[in-house]
């Protein structure tokens, strides 16, 4: 059973969403809030899977309850995914920096909200390759600052190699089709990786393989 709490300051988006999952089988929303600051509270005492939360709340907004649940030792297992109406701005890029394991945008359509869920839940590809390269595509136009400590030195050449390649916007079998090994051996490679770097999940890879300057976003020419 996927464990979901909702943190949105508009009831009627809650109910919504609530809606939607409550006819999963094997979803249960345990609480819902509408700020960050009884979001975080309810985060500590339901301990969810899943926490859908508005980027945008009074109180505490989504970002910086994603960096308190982030920051966190006891939440370790509390995967954040952030509701915005605003697409791919930068308060998406101060999310994932804050330990976010992904984004959704509002109007998405039922079917793809309930695939991401499980996808986050399962705490594997929490970023599809067509989220990543458009986070790509911003690192063109508006690159983070580079060159920052991270912990590459720890990886292997070869967790090096699929760092650069989950930056690119590559599947796990597209990775391990690149590498020539097996689907496994990537997901290996991956994990490993995220424990060195002390990232949460996928997202937190992308930023640190962009910050480190592991890869360079191709501008246009």
């Amino acid at each position: 059973m996927i464990r979901v709490l909702l943190v949105d300051d508009q009831p009627l988006l809650r109910s919504g969403f609530r809606a939607l999952l409550d006819l999963e089988d094997d979803i249960e929303v345990v609480a819902e809030a509408g700020d960050g600051e009884e979001g975080l509270a309810l985060t500590k005492e339901h301990l969810p899977d899943i926490v859908l939360i508005d980027i945008r709340m009074p109180v505490i907004d989504g970002i910086e309850a994603t960096r308190r649940i982030a920051a966190d030792p006891a939440l370790a297992g509390v995967h954040v995914v952030i509701l915005t109406n605003y697409g791919f701005d930068e308060y998406v890029f101060d999310a994932l920096r804050a330990g976010a394991a992904g984004f959704l945008v509002k109007d998405i359509v039922p079917e793809d909200f309930l695939h991401a869920v499980r996808v986050a839940a399962r705490g594997d590809a929490l970023l599809a390759p067509s989220i990543t390269r458009k986070l790509i595509n911003r690192y063109v136009t508006q690159p983070l600052h580079t060159g920052a400590g991270t912990g590459l030195e720890e990886l292997t050449n070869r967790e090096r190699e699929a760092v650069a390649l989950v930056a690119q916007g590559l599947s796990n079998d597209q990775i391990a089709d690149a590498m020539v090994i097996s689907p496994t051996t990537a997901k290996t490679h991956i994990n490993r990786a995220m424990t060195k770097l002390h990232a949460r999940d996928r997202a937190q890879l992308v930023v640190l393989a962009y910050e480190s300057g592991l890869v360079a976003p191709h501008r246009p020419g």
